[in-house]
């Protein structure tokens, strides 16, 4: 990732606009999926956010260009990218059956969720990252390997929905056991004054 984050800095790509551009092609996808009749495009153009999404933080490290404000713009654009996607899933996949848009719902939750449980343990001081199976890499090789599946297997993207809700679920858990041990340690380890 490194060669091609020097590369998109040579043409002129500042980490904003890769924030800026990884959503707008969230934006694309979440309407491609709402459409059921365009998986791969929409799949492809997830793809694409999270390359972006990706490219963001190595140019702002890279180029010493990392900002505490850049770095809150990302989250929230990431959070922004989720709900897009997984809203026109459940609009152009799920809606119409109340057993899947429940947990169309619930992986919705989940996600935001696991970035949620993510960031109030680190404002606590307890880091986070690699905490946990279903970060958002792995949520959107999850929805891109189940798009393309769908070609030859019709229920795999509301498959796929139902192993993140799950996933994620289990993430935020993963990540509660996680924060309460971490805090116990933390805190037996400060001396009483």
């Amino acid at each position: 990732m490194t060669y091609e984050a020097q590369l998109a800095y040579q043409i002129g790509l500042t980490p904003n606009l890769a924030s800026a551009l990884g959503i707008i092609t969230a934006v694309v996808s979440a309407v491609l999926y709402g459409n059921t009749q365009n998986l791969v495009a929409a799949s492809l153009f997830l793809l694409v956010s999270g390359f972006f999404d990706a490219l963001d933080g190595v140019i702002a490290r890279l180029y010493g260009k990392a900002t505490v404000f850049g770095s809150f713009l990302d989250s929230m654009l990431d959070r922004y990218a989720d709900s897009l996607v997984l809203t026109g899933i459940i609009l152009g996949w799920l809606i119409t059956n109340p057993f899947w848009l429940l947990w169309g719902l619930l992986a919705l939750i989940g996600s935001l969720l696991v970035s949620y449980s993510r960031a109030r343990a680190e404002a606590a001081g307890i880091k986070m990252e690699t905490i946990g199976l279903a970060e958002r890499a792995e949520r959107i090789i999850i929805l891109v390997t189940a798009s393309f599946l769908t070609l030859i297997w019709n229920q795999a993207l509301q498959w796929s929905i139902v192993l993140l809700a799950i996933l994620t679920n289990l993430t935020v858990l993963q990540r509660a056991v996680y924060f309460r041990r971490a805090l116990k340690k933390k805190e037996t380890a400060t001396p009483i004054a």
